[in-house]
């Protein structure tokens, strides 16, 4: 490249597989409703730098580009390519660096054993320096769903700020109510305690109420045109957030928190519903790119 570009927007990672066709057609929406650029990246091995292997990424590249234009809405989308080499993760992590939103496509089979992220979108999820949505191969995205609701993840942690940030944002740009879940389990020697409506249950229930309360407070000020559905369930994260995923067009979970929504990538709350859900997913990061 001839000159870096300070803000690269909305990067989608293109090798021309069926997932990051999906990536780049969702991302062309995105980029749309942000009013921020597109960026499609096809980064080539670099032990595999010859004339006819830049020549089939120059390819890719230019399909991915023809898609983006193909999928567009006005002319006004401005849709950039770049070609980089070197390994495809620590590129794209690097770039993030300067993104708003990376976007990754997966391997989907339809079915959820058949399901994986790949290294890929499983590293980024992890190390990328802003949020991530990762969508699966097998993700449609029907036209009816642009009515249908973001879902966010929401626990107790000043983390899951950087969730509500993403999905009023994703809500207001989309035109759409956003449905907030919080779920607790009573944990110990309680657990029977409270297993059954009573005193014990209702003081917990009104203790994760204003959970939610909290985190709620303020983005109804900020955000006046997303009207708010609030679910609090006695329930686990997971199952909760991917019932839930059923009615929505995107859901939203925060990277790490305390509680319900954390833990380590792998085996977290966040991995299980990228891989579980057939909607777009965003994973909530802290940005370093003031791009918004």
């Amino acid at each position: 490249m001839s000159k870096l570009r300070t803000h690269l927007g909305i990067v989608v990672g293109v090798d021309g597989s069926p997932g990051s066709k999906i990536a780049v057609q969702w991302a062309v929406r995105d980029a749309e409703l942000r009013n921020v650029v597109l960026t499609l990246v096809h980064v080539l091995p670099a032990a595999a730098r010859t004339e006819s292997k830049r020549a089939q990424g120059q390819q890719i590249l230019d399909e991915a580009h023809q898609l983006a234009i193909e999928s567009r809405q006005g002319a006004s989308l401005r849709i950039d390519c770049e070609m980089h080499s070197g390994k495809t993760l620590p590129a794209l992590i690097e770039l993030s660096k300067r993104a708003t939103l990376v976007v990754a496509g997966c391997l989907g089979t339809g079915t959820l054993r058949g399901r994986h992220l790949g290294s890929v979108s499983a590293g980024l999820i992890h190390h990328a320096a802003c949020p991530v949505a990762v969508l699966h191969d097998d993700v449609e995205l029907h036209a009816e769903l642009a009515q249908a609701p973001v879902v966010v993840g929401v626990d107790g942690s000043p983390k899951s700020e950087q969730a509500l940030a993403i999905a009023f944002d994703e809500a207001s740009h989309r035109k759409v109510g956003l449905t907030a879940i919080h779920t607790w389990r009573p944990v110990g020697v309680f657990d029977e305690i409270v297993s059954f409506p009573g005193p014990g249950w209702q003081t917990l229930r009104a203790r994760e109420d204003e959970v939610m309360a909290e985190r709620l407070a303020g983005w109804g000020e900020r955000y006046p045109d997303v009207e708010v559905n609030r679910i609090v369930a006695r329930n686990d994260p997971t199952p909760q957030l991917v019932d839930s995923s059923k009615w929505a067009q995107l859901v939203v979970v925060g990277g790490h928190g305390s509680g319900g929504f954390i833990g380590t990538m792998f085996g977290s709350v966040s991995a299980a519903v990228v891989l579980l859900t057939h909607v777009p997913v965003i994973v909530a990061r802290e940005s370093l790119a003031k791009t918004r």
